[in-house]
């Protein structure tokens, strides 16, 4: 199947799933509840956070309460501190399009963050990337320096060439 396809595909089966929600939200309660549901503005950033549209949605008061759930690994350490940001650079000499990729431990409290794990789909590149540097592992899961830890302040980059660029977000890592 090629690419235009399948991104049609995944468009029209985008629009099908929304209309099922609306229906579902229609079918099991009022109108209090779609109007809280923003189903255009779903992440798939992190799994731990994919559930937090549906704490929206509890039972309660009658009133929308947002929970707020921690976000700490450890004791000094939280999910947000590793940061991921990409950008474009100059394309090889073939006209592949090339991105350069910082990964970056921005925790102020000293915390040394290890087995980082980017959530990186099918990440392939036509420009070799030291393995011991980023790697995928299998489907969705690649790692990070090779599970070594990454202190505080410490910036992990690398260049890659595809014709398109990754969507890469944190999906796991451990605090030391």
């Amino acid at each position: 199947m090629n690419r235009r396809r399948l991104l049609v595909s995944a468009t029209l089966l985008s629009y099908l799933l929304y209309g099922m929600a609306l229906v579902s939200v229609e079918a099991s309660g009022g109108e209090k509840l779609r109007d809280n549901l923003d189903l255009t503005k779903t992440t798939t950033s992190s799994p731990s956070i994919s559930h937090r549209k549906m704490l929206l949605l509890s039972p309660g008061t009658g009133k929308t309460e947002r929970s707020v759930e921690p976000e700490r690994i450890g004791e000094k350490c939280k999910s947000t501190d590793i940061v991921v940001n990409q950008a474009v650079t100059e394309p090889m000499p073939n006209g592949i399009p090339g991105y350069m990729v910082e990964i970056t431990n921005q925790c102020m409290s000293g915390c040394i963050i290890s087995r980082i794990h980017i959530n990186c789909g099918w990440f392939s590149s036509a420009k070799l990337i030291n393995p011991r540097v980023f790697k995928r592992i299998h489907y969705d899961d690649c790692l990070v320096n090779n599970g070594k830890p990454l202190p505080f302040g410490s910036t992990l980059s690398f260049h890659y060439a595809n014709t398109f660029p990754y969507h890469l977000s944190v999906a796991f890592v451990t605090c030391a």
